[in-house]
């Protein structure tokens, strides 16, 4: 699998390798177990179970619970194993190899496909809790979870949906999976997930297409399924909590030359010199970044930067930057200030 996470140049003989901004750590957090709001209070019956876990009978507990899974058992009894097993896998992340050790994986997956959308999401939801153990994510993804998961990304209810996005983002932490996932239709199912769900469906959305697009290939995938147009509008909204997030996605995808033009035909570069005047120090270096990448080869996109505006908030963050940005700034005035200046293969820039 080809991943491709940088982008570099050089230009009036300085080389820039990697325009990428690499704390990007608080800006994305991994999806976590899910919240015990989603499902109904566990009964009194399902509290025993719990308690019960924390004795020496908890294998045979989830044993228990694993044969109540298979489609012989009544739609209301696989809900309810598939619940408590949701809920031992919670918070105990030992539980959470037993019980792939005790055959559960395939039957979960199954339920994943399930016409009742409550059970469906259960199934998500407990597959999403699995995945949350290293050990267990080769086994999920051999099982042929990935293309169930994207089916409930695209019919679930809104909760299965978030959980799938999560589970997903999971699978795709194996690079292996990262093109399997995107073959299997789930960029642009995240795409319009990060354009119409709520705020954590967004946060999910953005963390998981920040993971998939580091295989190249579902770099394009994302900008064909029309990304920029949510990423624009989540930058511009700096009320949303998504500024960054959105921002270092946009900046990977810039090394396809297809997310150019589509980010000029959203709006962006307004956007972009107006994050670089009033965003966080990070916000304006992750946006310098990507307008580096943009004018990089084109006079028009120079152009159209400096008539925006940009030169003055860079040289004021070239006084008062991190070294980095300061770096970046510097380099994208030079590029403002002669935008007809020879590229770094003796040539004339492009006119596009």
């Amino acid at each position: 699998m080809e991943s491709d996470n940088s982008a570099g140049f050089s230009y009036l003989g300085r080389n820039f390798s990697n325009l990428s901004v690499n704390d990007h750590s608080s800006a994305f957090s991994d999806c976590n177990s899910d919240r015990s709001g989603e499902f109904p209070s566990a009964s009194s019956q399902s509290r025993r179970l719990l308690l019960s876990c924390a004795s020496d009978n908890s294998d045979d507990l989830i044993l228990h619970l694993v044969s109540h899974l298979d489609s012989s058992r009544s739609v209301d009894e696989q809900k309810q194993a598939a619940m408590e097993i949701r809920l031992l896998s919670k918070n105990k992340p030992e539980n959470r190899i037993k019980i792939a050790k005790a055959g559960a994986v395939k039957p979960l997956i199954s339920l994943i496909s399930s016409s009742d959308l409550q059970l469906q999401e259960y199934g998500v939801t407990a597959i999403l809790n699995l995945s949350l153990c290293d050990e267990n994510k080769d086994l999920i993804a051999s099982s042929g979870a990935i293309k169930p998961l994207v089916r409930a990304l695209k019919m679930g209810t809104p909760t299965a949906k978030e959980n799938a996005a999560c589970a997903l983002l999971r699978l795709s932490q194996v690079e292996d999976n990262k093109v399997a996932i995107g073959r299997s239709g789930a960029i642009p199912l995240l795409v319009s997930l990060l354009e119409t769900g709520g705020f954590r469906a967004k946060k999910d959305a953005s963390t998981a297409l920040y993971s998939l697009c580091s295989a190249k290939e579902n770099k394009l995938r994302a900008v064909q399924s029309g990304i920029m147009k949510p990423l624009v509008e989540l930058m511009a909204d700096f009320g949303s909590n998504m500024v960054d997030k959105s921002a270092f996605v946009m900046s990977l995808l810039m090394s396809v030359p297809e997310s150019k033009p589509a980010l000029v035909e959203e709006g962006g570069v307004p956007v972009l010199v107006e994050i670089v005047e009033a965003g966080t120090q990070r916000q304006k270096e992750i946006a310098v970044s990507i307008l580096l990448q943009l004018c990089e080869e084109s006079v028009v996109y120079r152009t159209m930067v400096a008539r925006e505006g940009a030169i003055p908030p860079l040289v004021a963050l070239t006084q008062a930057g991190t070294s980095r940005a300061k770096q970046k700034a510097e380099a994208l005035i030079e590029f403002l200030r002669q935008p007809r200046s020879v590229n770094s293969n003796g040539g004339r820039s492009s006119q596009l």
